[in-house]
């Protein structure tokens, strides 16, 4: 290591290290403060020249590496190596074009969501997925996580909108994936491999993203509830009428009161849920879809509607369902965030399980979760100060995902896997499954440096190989014979 520190205060110079040990301890976790490693040492790079060197450095000695970006990841997958070295990319925070012809923003990693979308707003343009923390999370991390947002249900996920990649590989070669100033490219689509995988198949430079023109008209309506089952019944009611909204949000009563303790959102006092639904497209469309979805909440017994007069009004709906993970502080000492998927018409039998089991262990569930396509955020409330409770939240959060499986779902919607669900990958995937992800993971990857002990339940050498079958050509050649 010693070594290893002196070759990278070449590279990148004493300003982008860190030694200090209190130092290093700010970036122990990530957003699920439940898994926390010291890291080694931490790189803090300042372009794609100094991330391949560091890689490179890395390689040759061995040393293991996490690459990271804002940190607000909740599922452990930027966790350090106290034995290796954390690639932070906060300084690459370049946005590098905003290409108005092609509809295309390239950026550095560092860059912030929200960020991407104020440089293309002059232009009419803006960058559709929106995190709840798209203040704050980078887009380096949401091509890791292929992270979602609010608005997935109609304008899909980040793999949907990154055009291109340039990516340095474990071994510090550097390669461009997909596109960078072209919509469509040829060939195998590793980009598409590449995005979601979690910052294990190398470390992402610069992207190129699509964006989108903003929409002639937009409506936001909020409508409340007595209850899930009812917001939840007219969800399925207007996705069954056909109207694909560009967002319908559900939120209980629990992340309601906690979200107006921390925001004053306005939402109406008592409800039982409260249902965002923003609809967005050509006026006329619009207008007569917005009818619709206000007749359906009526059917399903809405007890309040309101529409969104303003800019302000509806900016002030939007807060109050993005602070609401950071909201549960308001009413709970700690909280484990959960994130599983399942279909639309399972969700009243689910959340009727879930709180079932909430009550036999003596705890309280908040739910917020993106109701038009079945992507739940239970947030498990417990005081880490009460003997047992940590451990039967995380017990709790476990069934969950087991929940979500039972009725057809997913363990992860836009979270990831990490560390966290890593043990609950072989409930949702069958052991040649399994098999078939590692062998490309060691295709580029076949030294296993790279984020090491994350997605797989059992961490494997990539010359290990169950099984009398022979090694797939792809792990023999390793990953440049796919470039």
């Amino acid at each position: 290591m010693k070594a290893l520190v002196a070759e990278l205060r070449r590279v990148v110079g004493a300003r982008g290290l860190v030694l200090d040990p209190a130092e290093r301890r700010t970036y122990e976790s990530d957003g699920l403060k439940g898994y926390a490693v010291v890291p080694g040492l931490v790189v803090l790079p300042e372009s794609a020249e100094q991330v391949q060197e560091v890689v490179r450095a890395c390689c040759a000695r061995g040393v293991p590496f996490v690459a990271r970006g804002a940190g607000t990841g909740l599922s452990g997958g930027a966790l350090p190596l106290e034995d290796g070295v954390l690639i932070a990319l906060s300084r690459m925070r370049r946005i590098l074009e905003i290409d108005t012809r092609n509809r295309l923003a390239v950026v550095e990693p560092g860059v912030s969501n929200l960020a991407v979308t104020e440089a293309a707003a002059p232009h009419g343009l803006y960058y559709a997925p929106d995190p709840s923390s798209q203040v704050v999370c980078s887009i380096g991390g949401n091509v890791a996580e292929n992270s979602g947002g609010a608005h997935c249900l109609k304008y899909g996920f980040t793999t949907h909108h990154v055009l291109g990649l340039e990516v340095v590989l474990p071994d510090g070669e550097r390669v461009a994936l997909g596109a960078m100033g072209v919509p469509e490219a040829a060939g195998y689509d590793l980009m598409g491999a590449f995005v979601g995988s979690e910052g294990t198949l190398g470390i992402v430079t610069k992207i190129a993203l699509r964006l989108t023109r903003r929409p002639e008209a937009v409506r936001t309506l909020l409508a409340s509830f007595g209850s899930t089952d009812a917001a939840g019944a007219a969800v399925s009611d207007v996705i069954a009428a056909g109207i694909v909204p560009a967002a319908a949000e559900m939120m209980d009563a629990l992340s309601i009161q906690a979200a107006e303790a921390a925001v004053a959102a306005g939402y109406p006092a008592g409800a039982g849920a409260v249902l965002i639904v923003e609809l967005d497209g050509p006026a006329a469309e619009v207008l007569e879809e917005l009818a619709a979805v206000e007749a359906i909440c009526r059917r399903r017994g809405a007890t309040e509607l309101r529409l969104a007069a303003t800019d302000a009004e509806r900016a002030l709906m939007w807060k109050g369902r993005k602070s609401a993970f950071a909201a549960m502080g308001r009413i709970s000492v700690s909280y484990y965030v959960q994130d599983g998927v399942i279909p639309r018409s399972a969700l009243s039998e689910v959340l009727a399980r879930i709180a079932a089991l909430a009550a036999e262990r003596g705890l309280r569930v908040a739910n917020v979760f993106h109701a038009g396509d079945g992507n739940l955020h239970p947030l498990v409330l417990y005081d880490p100060g009460v003997p047992g409770q940590e451990a039967a939240a995380g017990e709790l959060a476990s069934e969950i995902l087991g929940i979500c499986l039972d009725h057809g779902g997913s363990i992860t919607g836009e979270h990831g896997v990490g560390v966290d669900k890593k043990d609950a990958m072989p409930r949702m995937f069958a052991p040649p499954d399994l098999e078939a992800m590692h062998r490309l993971r060691c295709a580029f990857d076949p030294q296993g440096l790279c984020n090491p002990g994350k997605l797989f339940p059992t961490p494997r050498l990539c010359g290990e190989r169950p099984g009398p079958h022979k090694p797939h050509p792809l792990v023999e050649a390793g990953v440049a014979d796919l470039f």
